[in-house]
């Protein structure tokens, strides 16, 4: 069985974009905050091997994050961030099964941590529209929790491009 990487693409590549968003400050260590901003960078690095190794650095900060304070919200965010970028650089399989496992427990743990933030909300909200059902995505509440973004960060531009994306398919049958 066979996934395409497109199933986390948009949470992931979400978050290249909303870890420097102004929406929200997400509390974390220093550890956590560098680790987000090394996983910002591979979003956009074009070499495979950089940005292999700036994720590998950034999980590793992000772990020790964790590790130091279960609490850290920024760092649950990052290994969640680092891990989902992991998993784009290859097509998803029943391999990638335990990873995928990892980026929900993950993004489960820093929504829980910080339940106001439109960036994990987000990040989230778009996940579980992207997932397949049979790996655990849910329209629906993806899309309740892209509007309870935008609820709490009016005009927060990565929500509003993600329920843009939800509502298009509508917009196109409701033309024709």
């Amino acid at each position: 069985m066979r996934f395409g990487t497109s199933l986390l693409l948009a949470a992931v590549w979400l978050l290249g974009h909303a870890v420097s968003a102004p929406a929200d400050t997400l509390p974390g260590s220093v550890r956590a905050l560098e680790a987000l901003a090394l996983c910002h960078a591979a979003a956009s690095e074009t070499d495979a091997t950089a940005r292999l190794a700036l994720l590998d650095r950034g999980l590793t900060l992000a772990e020790a994050a964790v590790e130091a304070d279960d609490a850290d919200a920024a760092g649950h965010f990052a290994v969640f961030c680092t891990v989902g970028r992991r998993l784009q650089l290859r097509p998803l399989g029943l391999g990638s099964l335990g990873e995928i496992r990892r980026v929900r427990r993950e993004i489960d743990h820093a929504l829980a941590l910080a339940p106001r933030s439109a960036q994990v909300l987000t990040a989230k909200g778009t996940m579980l529209l992207e997932l397949p059902r049979l790996l655990g995505g849910d329209r629906d509440e993806g899309t309740r929790l892209l509007r309870q973004a935008l609820a709490i960060a009016p005009g927060f531009a990565d929500a509003e491009r993600a329920l843009a994306q939800v509502d298009a398919p509508r917009v196109a049958a409701a033309r024709r």
